[in-house]
């Protein structure tokens, strides 16, 4: 997989791609991730990429040229699954989500800044929009890198143990049951005794019923048919 994020801002993205998994996914040749300073792209002297909104109004706009320069520079180089642009009113991201898109090959995240883009860059260059939750960030930066993580860590080979992504929260639509370790007994806290019987089974039955119950306390809305 490929994936290409724009931003005004690329210090801001040099953290999350140096360390842990999405480092070892790269290190690996299973992902490859250009960071590109939409800066680069600009027409102006002083490598403007925003100016005052028409109409009026507080805040600057992300101008439309910079970022139809970027995206067909990219284009020119590779065919791309998706452009997104991360957006706090765009599609919620969902494991689904997360799923469908780990299947691309090659993606574009564009990440917004200031009041947000010229809506010309959301009616002709995007072919999607993602949003991490129900609220505003700085910029799109951090939402990028999330969306990712939540993409690369699913691409096989990426995690030592593959099959750990397939029971993580959301993929069966519940959230993971507890989970135990070393000591079984710590200041008379104690591991279920189930955890340490052996029978697999059992085990995972007893995970099963917990994610139901903890799924239904803490995220009822999960359950197929709930609003």
């Amino acid at each position: 997989m490929h994936i290409d994020i724009i931003t005004c801002l690329p210090k801001l993205l040099k953290g999350p791609f140096s360390d842990s998994i999405l480092k070892r996914a790269q290190d690996k040749q299973l992902v490859s991730i250009d960071i590109h300073d939409l800066r680069d792209y600009s027409a102006n002297k002083h490598r403007a990429i925003d100016d005052y909104a028409f109409g009026g109004g507080a805040g600057m706009v992300m101008m439309v040229e910079p970022i139809d320069r970027c995206i067909s520079h990219l284009k020119g180089i590779r065919k791309y699954d998706e452009v997104i642009y991360m957006s706090p009113d765009g599609d919620l991201l969902t494991q689904s989500v997360a799923n469908h898109l780990s299947l691309s090959q090659n993606l574009i995240m564009l990440c917004g800044h200031y009041k947000g883009v010229d809506e010309r860059v959301r009616e002709h260059l995007i072919t999607r929009e993602i949003s991490i939750g129900d609220y505003v960030l700085s910029g799109g930066e951090l939402a990028a890198a999330v969306l990712s993580d939540s993409i690369i860590r699913l691409i096989p080979g990426v995690l030592s143990d593959e099959s750990s992504a397939m029971t993580d929260s959301f993929q069966d639509g519940l959230v993971a049951p507890p989970v135990y370790t070393r000591p079984a007994s710590y200041k008379g806290w104690n591991v279920p005794e189930i955890l340490l019987s052996g029978h697999d089974a059992k085990v995972e039955k007893w995970r099963h019923e917990k994610a139901v119950e903890r799924t239904k306390t803490r995220r009822p809305g999960l359950f197929q048919g709930d609003e």
